[in-house]
């Protein structure tokens, strides 16, 4: 078998302009865009809020994550509902086929939610 011969990729080179000496720039850390757009402590509560959902629904359903039945509770969702009796007859309708009392999680991921802000996803300029 033949491997056919590849040309090198060009290489660009940078050159330091006459008369400065380079010195080592010291790292500035920049923030992502996601954290600009959004608060890092509300991202960090959310996500927190998440890895929480999912050892719930785990112990709720008596598995595994990845055994976990196909739903999605959408923090944004429920806070954009006027109120907790709407909010919790949502979740409750999505753990619809789970066999364990239910309460108690519901009860909870309101009181988690409650003050959190709405992530809405960000604009395409």
């Amino acid at each position: 078998m033949s491997v056919p011969e590849t040309s090198p990729q060009p290489r660009v080179y940078f050159q330091t302009p006459a008369g400065t000496t380079e010195e080592p720039e010291t790292p500035v850390r920049k923030q992502g865009r996601v954290t600009v757009k959004y608060d890092r402590k509300e991202l960090r509560k959310r996500l927190n809020l998440e890895e929480w959902i999912i050892d719930q629904l785990t112990d709720l359903y008596d598995c595994e994550e990845e055994a976990i039945p196909e739903l999605e509770i959408d923090v944004d969702e429920l806070l954009d509902m006027p109120s907790d009796v709407e909010r919790a007859a949502r979740v409750k309708d999505l753990l619809v086929d789970c066999f364990k009392p239910t309460e108690d999680f519901i009860s909870e991921l309101l009181d988690k939610i409650r003050g959190m802000q709405k992530l809405s996803t960000p604009q395409k300029k």
